[in-house]
């Protein structure tokens, strides 16, 4: 499964030309590993060829439009968790010390919750630690992919993708609160300038000697599931109670 996450993490991640040159690698890629079906498998192999046969500033146009003017539709995880909220803050140090922990190294320019880098991460763990971590994020996966197959984007597959190897669909009601909030307008430039007024998470801070033990598995998957409406679990409610 490693490799196929990294084939679903490079097609959502900002195109480059790095990325285009590999890209008619991706078919061979998913095919010999095999954990995604031919139904899905087909559409990103049509996007991998959009990687190839369109101009680089096409792509990258697509992709602000989409994913960085289009706030309803960002890659950030926790941006559909808490918002601008101070657990923000907090949750993304934890998301970094994770990674910190475990021997992957982020780009300094990344925020730890983009979700490309996120299942670069996930390409590093074992698969069913890993189909653990994509059933966290299930209900945000399964919401930006119905936003995306409402503008017709070919990037919905590669959500599809996603809700295909964490073998479990988010319950529907968890997707329907995050369908709630508004949608964007990526050419309401009025709505934009507020977003870029609005101040920027800051987090940081060197890994304490003990990240691993305070920020593994549980306590990440916490936080992604921090938004919910629902009550905190009490303090003898286990992972499985949470998920039911």
């Amino acid at each position: 499964m490693i490799r196929t996450l990294k084939v679903l993490s490079l097609l959502l991640a900002y195109p480059t030309r790095e990325i285009k040159a590999a890209a008619s690698e991706f078919a061979r890629v998913l095919e010999a590993e095999g954990h995604l079906p031919e139904a899905r498998r087909a559409p990103l192999r049509r996007l991998a060829a959009q990687f190839g046969e369109r101009d680089l500033f096409d792509l990258e146009e697509r992709y602000v439009l989409l994913f960085d003017r289009t706030r309803s539709l960002s890659l950030h995880l926790f941006e559909h968790v808490h918002g601008e909220s101070r657990d923000r803050g907090q949750a993304m140090v934890e998301l970094g010390e994770l990674y910190a922990a475990n021997g992957l190294e982020m780009p300094a320019n990344e925020l730890p919750d983009y979700l490309p880098l996120f299942l670069e991460f996930l390409a590093t763990r074992p698969a069913p630690e890993a189909r653990e971590y994509l059933a966290d994020i299930a209900h945000i996966v399964a919401a930006l992919g119905e936003r995306l197959r409402k503008r017709k984007s070919i990037y919905a597959e590669v959500f599809a993708a996603i809700e295909a190897l964490a073998g479990m669909k988010a319950e529907p009601v968890e997707i329907a609160e995050l369908l709630e909030r508004p949608d964007d307008d990526p050419h309401d430039l009025e709505a934009l300038d507020r977003v870029w007024e609005e101040a920027p998470v800051t987090f940081g801070g060197a890994p304490g000697p003990d990240a691993s033990a305070s920020c593994g598995p549980d306590r990440v998957a916490a936080q992604i599931r921090a938004g919910r409406r629902p009550p905190p679990a009490g303090p003898g409610e286990t992972r499985e109670d949470r998920q039911g």
